[in-house]
């Protein structure tokens, strides 16, 4: 995720205790996401479509974090 911008993220990562906690969420539901996906984790359907919702939510905050950092930093 936001690969193209690492450095940054890194750096938000260390100094942004939100940014921190809504990025470890995210990780944490790409790996639930991810074994539903190949059947390693038994999920109903609707809990499997709530957890990405989830995970696409807290992906568009990051964003938005790190769209106002890269803003206040040119």
């Amino acid at each position: 995720m936001f690969s193209q911008d690492q450095d940054i993220v890194d750096k938000l990562l260390v100094e942004n205790e939100k940014f921190k906690v809504m990025y470890d969420r995210h990780e944490e539901l790409n790996k639930q996401t991810d074994k539903a996906n190949v059947g390693a984790l038994g999920l109903c359907d609707d809990t499997l479509h709530d957890l990405k919702k989830e995970k696409l939510h807290l992906r568009d905050e990051l964003a938005v974090i790190l769209s106002e950092y890269k803003r206040q930093s040119s």
